[in-house]
């Protein structure tokens, strides 16, 4: 069963049909909306500050959640995934966003509507990421627009993410 733990008063909120994997841990000040999936070994850890979370979203393997205390909240939006092992510290990720295996997204940085990040790329504090870019790299920077193949790509994602839920309910 999933860790779920109330942190300084504060007791993690989901929408309706949530999926958690036995073993992911959300804690403190969270909000996540409907249809939302944390995987194997991802953590969601709203101890220092709020995560707020939009709907669809997945979460996967190994993925962190953090935010920094006192200073930077985490917002991520509706239909967002964000791949194994990514890490999103205190910042904003918008709708519709694909955040590569391994991706880091540093403090205050604002990830725009229907854009990718590279696996593995680090997005360093303070980045603006303009809506439908694909950025990559360490540091990471601009790379493309998307094209309207990899908006299907992002939007499959987080419809499957979902789906692959109910393999697991029981």
């Amino acid at each position: 069963m999933a860790i779920i733990k109330t942190v300084r008063g504060y007791t993690p909120q989901f929408g309706k049909d949530c999926f958690l994997a036995d073993n992911a841990v959300v804690v403190g000040e969270v909000t996540m909306g409907e249809n939302c999936t944390v995987w194997f070994n991802a953590v969601v850890r709203g101890d220092v500050h709020s995560i707020t979370i939009g709907d669809n979203t997945n979460i996967q393997d190994g993925a962190i959640i953090h935010c920094t205390y006192q200073k930077a909240k985490t917002v991520i939006g509706s239909n967002v995934s964000i791949a194994h092992n990514a890490i999103v510290h205190g910042c904003t990720v918008e709708d519709n966003v694909l955040i590569g295996m391994s991706a880091v997204i540093m403090d205050d940085a604002v990830i725009g509507t229907g854009s990718v990040i590279a696996a593995g790329a680090i997005v360093l504090p303070g980045t603006k990421v303009e809506p439908g870019s694909i950025f990559a790299g360490v540091p990471a920077k601009w790379v493309k627009d998307i094209g309207p193949e990899m908006k299907e790509v992002i939007l499959r994602t987080a419809r499957n993410y979902p789906m692959y839920a109910t393999w697991y309910k029981e």
